[in-house]
């Protein structure tokens, strides 16, 4: 190298910075992350602010002890402020398309002048606890739209896939003015019945090939939906998505009608090329104007409210056992004893239940 001195190359060694530049105070005080109070937090979702709003979302899905009483008051002055709105459920299985036609759906609703809030829930690991998070990178347009909020949560431990405080988000949304609310689940079974229990429409995606697809649907699944969206359907796929409407529309002559009054539709819509949302929003509101005339919209509210009521002591009476200090020291134990065949999990179940129920 000695007679290319002025030539770069890859062993060419560029002059590091001698001194590390110090902050301001100013700076530094951007960095510091300063928790908001409930009074602030509501101000903000009030002013739709959506980086409060997102905190607010982060102070409910909390488990700390001290963010759960933040939590419930903040919640209960939501309930005061709250804002109608329309909630939409949508599901289908991993590769149908939720994502793409979430983000055509959800921009076309902006064009109609709506405020559209995605709550995507995001399956978890059940090794780590963490999730990938990717309905942010998957509608990216969406996400960056001021008119627009999209928050992906991790499921957890909860229902079939579904955020535990997905319901307490919904709250928060309607509050900063959003709706449509949609729910994106991760499509993984029971997640649609505890979707369904918080949602007004919901909405099954499928894919433009039925045969075997139909099949293997579970029954539960299609009787609760209120469109089959058979999405997808372009280009060489068309004829074959129209095949599929046709099939599925024969295979909903097989289930009984729904309390609603409602006859489920199916369509077909290409999210990837935006094609087939008008029709689909026009069912939606036909929907809407049935049901609300028929009583059956405030009937279902009253109903979800009260099941999620329900839900919540459950998940509160779990939530007291095993944080009981008693059960903690034992559990060891009788974990021990478990695995090890000196004892049934049953004996093991009740003798630590009676910990509880004692001093109770």
């Amino acid at each position: 190298m000695e007679n290319n001195k002025d030539k770069k190359s890859a062993l060419h060694i560029a002059k590091g910075i001698t001194e590390t530049p110090s902050f301001k105070k100013k700076q530094l005080a951007r960095f510091k992350r300063r928790k908001p109070s409930v009074e602030e937090l509501l101000q903000g979702i009030l002013a739709q602010d959506r980086l409060l709003l997102s905190q607010a979302i982060t102070l409910v899905e909390s488990q700390k002890a001290s963010d759960r009483i933040k939590a419930d008051q903040l919640i209960e002055a939501c309930l005061q402020q709250q804002k109608s709105s329309l909630r939409l459920g949508i599901t289908g299985s991993p590769g149908v398309g939720k994502s793409t036609f979430i983000e055509s759906f959800g921009q076309m609703l902006i064009q109609k002048g709506f405020r559209p809030a995605i709550l995507a829930i995001d399956p978890s690991s059940q090794r780590t606890g963490g999730s990938i998070l990717g309905d942010k990178t998957r509608m990216q347009t969406l996400s960056s739209h001021p008119q627009a909020f999209v928050r992906p949560s991790p499921a957890g431990d909860a229902l079939g896939g579904v955020a535990r405080k997905t319901r307490e988000a919904i709250f928060l949304c309607e509050t900063a003015g959003f709706s449509p609310i949609i729910i994106e689940t991760v499509g993984v079974g029971q997640s649609e019945l505890a979707v369904h229990s918080m949602v007004d429409f919901f909405m099954l995606l499928l894919l433009p090939n039925a045969g075997d697809e139909l099949q293997g649907i579970k029954r539960g699944v299609v009787e609760m939906a209120d469109l089959l969206l058979v999405n997808k359907a372009d280009g060489e796929a068309l004829q074959a998505a129209k095949r599929s409407k046709q099939q599925y529309r024969n295979a909903l002559h097989l289930f009984p009608a729904q309390k609603s009054g409602w006859t489920p539709k199916v369509s077909l819509a290409s999210g990837l090329h935006a094609q087939g949302l008008e029709a689909i929003w026009e069912q939606i509101q036909d929907y809407c104007q049935l049901t609300q005339n028929n009583n059956y919209w405030s009937q279902r509210r009253a109903e979800q409210a009260e099941y999620w009521m329900r839900q919540s002591i459950e998940q509160e009476l779990l939530r007291h056992f095993y944080e009981h200090p008693k059960v903690q020291s034992q559990w060891p134990g009788w974990q021990s004893a478990v695995r090890n065949g000196q004892t049934s999990s049953f004996r093991a179940a009740r003798e630590l239940l009676k910990l509880v129920q004692k001093e109770d």
